[in-house]
């Protein structure tokens, strides 16, 4: 039998976290991990247009690791959590390791930048955009009981590499970065 995508049990405006607690669906934690679904969504929108196969390839690896933090993000309980795939810190360094990649072949940046230069480097700024947004949504809802301090870090390291490959594609596809003048 297939699966149904409807269950009719959010239709009264509640949903359940993972663990089974029902709550609101204007909960500030659906908002937390629905903004890391929303940024997952949208960096399979630039892997889709990417040429790249390596990047195409860390891109879905980039979007595994969203859909462990919003999983994260969305348990309800610490017995809960642990049952769940954790991030770790060496998807931390591999987003470091090709943050310094990508910046061995920017020039050295001297001024602000507007988001811009080309498609792909707007997709990557508004992916970033969206990423400290989650980073916010993700910090307001941890508790000493439930710290999501893998997730902060992952998403704070991840804005940053938008931020870098934002830049990469308006280097490599456009006129480079668009400059903020006063």
């Amino acid at each position: 039998m297939a699966w149904k995508i409807y269950t009719k049990t959010g239709d009264k405006g509640e949903t359940s976290l993972i663990g089974g607690s029902r709550v609101p669906k204007y909960h500030d934690k659906v908002d937390a991990y629905g903004t890391i679904d929303e940024l997952n969504s949208h960096l399979g929108m630039i892997r889709d247009l990417s040429k790249d196969p390596k990047l195409i390839e860390l891109l879905l690896m980039i979007q595994r690791r969203l859909f462990t933090a919003a999983s994260c993000v969305a348990s309800d309980s610490v017995k809960t959590l642990e049952k769940m795939p954790q991030l770790h810190e060496e998807d931390i360094l591999l987003l470091e390791e090709e943050i310094d990649r990508m910046n061995e072949h920017l020039p050295s940046l001297t001024q602000f930048i507007l988001p811009g230069g080309h498609i792909l480097a707007s997709h990557a700024h508004i992916a970033r955009t969206i990423c400290r947004r989650a980073e916010r949504l993700t910090i307001k809802v941890q508790t000493p009981e439930l710290p999501n301090e893998m997730a902060i870090k992952y998403l704070n390291r991840l804005s940053d590499f938008l931020f870098v490959l934002a830049r990469k594609f308006a280097h490599e596809f456009g006129k480079g970065d668009v400059v903020w003048e006063k």
